[in-house]
């Protein structure tokens, strides 16, 4: 699936790879299809969405990030989400303001929403310290949806609903299978 894919190489044909999903098919001579992983066609008439709404940002997380440029990025005007590009299995600093900017941004209506920077895996929210206080102050785990996935989801959501509890309601689904959900 498209929306299961990153982007692993610029110079290769083998440039696409999906870390947290099953083949579809293996193509040699013959090719095999993976049919328990493949969705079911649908037959309805295409409907082209348009109302997508870009007002979103990455926050990239690395060591020694500071403070200001968390700010920063967070108080961009207008920006309605911020995808969290976490370590791990969605672990975050800790640190007193990092937790205070995300709080308040939060509350101030920003959606953010944790995805890992691991290729494979999935965001835990909660299974460890780091990750805790972000699931207790309403940051939103990805679950194994690639940032490219969580983009397009984001943008999608903001583009057609307006309430926050419904988009955050919505994020946490698969809509067209972008995500595997785990306990």
């Amino acid at each position: 699936r498209g929306n299961r894919t990153h982007k692993f190489n610029a110079e290769n044909f083998e440039a696409f790879r999906s870390p947290n999903f099953p083949t579809l098919a293996d193509v040699g001579v013959y090719i095999k299809y993976n049919r328990n992983a493949i969705h079911k066609p649908n037959f309805k008439k295409l409907k082209v969405n348009k109302k997508m709404d870009s007002n979103i940002a990455i926050l990239k997380l690395f060591p020694g990030i500071s403070e200001n440029v968390v700010s920063s990025i967070l108080n961009i005007h207008g920006l309605k989400a911020v995808i969290l590009e976490s370590y791990g299995a969605g672990n975050a600093p800790n640190s007193d303001w990092f937790i205070k900017l995300i709080q308040t941004a939060i509350k101030g209506g920003l959606i953010i929403f944790n995805v890992s920077q691991c290729q494979g895996g999935s965001v835990l929210m909660g299974k460890y310290e780091t990750s805790i206080k972000l699931q207790e102050i309403g940051v939103i785990g990805a679950f194994d949806m690639t940032t490219e996935a969580a983009v397009a989801k984001l943008m999608y959501l903001l583009g057609n609903l307006s309430v926050k509890k419904e988009i955050e309601k919505m994020l946490r689904k698969s809509i067209v299978g972008e995500l595997t959900i785990t306990n």
